[in-house]
């Protein structure tokens, strides 16, 4: 197998110089990478472009069916989602999209205002609009709804490892029965689109908390919109996810999935840091795990009883 070039400044400033098509002689604007750590495989380009480039074939087809699927969404929903001024090849077989640039912060440098969970709940709205069938068709795969009490279960293991290294406390999760797990599984007919990487840097947070825009369509799925009440309650915490879902239509039963979905998953992926995997730096998975946990008004008037009813759901 041939192994897929890295993107270096030369090859981002030849490919950026042939796309504005500067003089020989121009410099271009200024390009540098997003981050240092990792392949560069995104730059700035100036200060209204961002360059993305596909590191290997499996991310050149998600970033196809991105770009299809970001003019899909679109027209639905009320916040910016990028556009691509242009796009191809950048090594044989490897796509590159120059994408304009959203202005404004992340969910990490803004806190999201009372106007912008408004605008997440007009988000959760339009996802819900996308015909899931035309989604399909750009080759978005549809995912089904994870198990709550596998993950509840996997959640309580990693809990004690967090709680003997003092990260946490372990009896929150008692909150969550295993019965309480079983009745928030996802209903049938639910089925939406997801984008499924709601996190902080996916937010594009004005100084003013407005949700401006929202990157990074890549991993989107058809499948259980509690995973994005789920994203939601991790990038700017769970009072204002469940607001913004409860805004958005969704009930109280989709609000509380999404909820421990999110409790659970900031358990065991910080447990799983600490033991030496995964990539995400700690201090994020910390944040992750505190915005998750914050008390919500909804859980402060239901009860989770092995005996709940629907109706208290």
């Amino acid at each position: 197998m041939t192994q897929a070039p890295t993107p270096t400044a030369d090859t981002v400033r030849r490919l950026i110089l042939s796309l504005l098509k500067e003089g020989a002689g121009a410099a271009g604007p200024e390009i540098r990478p997003v981050t240092e750590a990792g392949g560069h495989a995104t730059w700035w380009v100036g200060t209204r472009h961002v360059l993305r480039l596909a590191p290997d074939r499996e991310a050149a087809a998600q970033q196809r069916r991105e770009l299809r699927l970001r003019d899909l969404v679109r027209p639905h929903v009320p916040v910016a989602v990028p556009v691509s001024v242009a796009h191809g090849e950048w090594a044989p077989g490897l796509t590159y999209t120059l994408d304009t640039k959203v202005p404004g912060g992340s969910a990490a440098e803004h806190d999201v205002s009372a106007v912008g969970e408004a605008d997440l709940a007009g988000l959760l709205t339009g996802l819900r609009e996308v015909p899931v069938r035309q989604a399909e068709t750009l080759g978005v795969p549809r995912v089904s709804p994870r198990s709550l009490e596998a993950l509840r279960r996997a959640a309580v293991r990693a809990a004690g490892r967090l709680a003997a290294a003092d990260e946490f406390d372990a009896g929150l999760l008692r909150q969550l029965t295993g019965p309480a797990a079983v009745q928030l599984a996802a209903q049938p007919g639910t089925t939406v689109l997801v984008h499924h990487g709601l996190t902080g840097d996916h937010l594009v947070v004005s100084a003013d908390g407005r949700v401006r825009g929202v990157l990074g369509w890549a991993d989107a799925v058809v499948g259980d919109p509690a995973e994005d009440i789920a994203g939601l309650a991790q990038a700017v915490g769970s009072p204002a996810a469940v607001r913004a879902a409860t805004l958005a239509g969704y009930g109280a039963r989709p609000c509380l999935r999404g909820l421990w979905l999110a409790r659970c998953d900031s358990v065991v992926r910080l447990a799983q840091r600490l033991a030496g995997r995964g990539d995400d730096p700690p201090a994020l998975l910390r944040t992750q795990l505190r915005h998750a946990w914050e008390a919500i008004l909804l859980e402060r008037v239901t009860e989770l009883r092995e005996d709940a009813t629907d109706d208290a759901l």
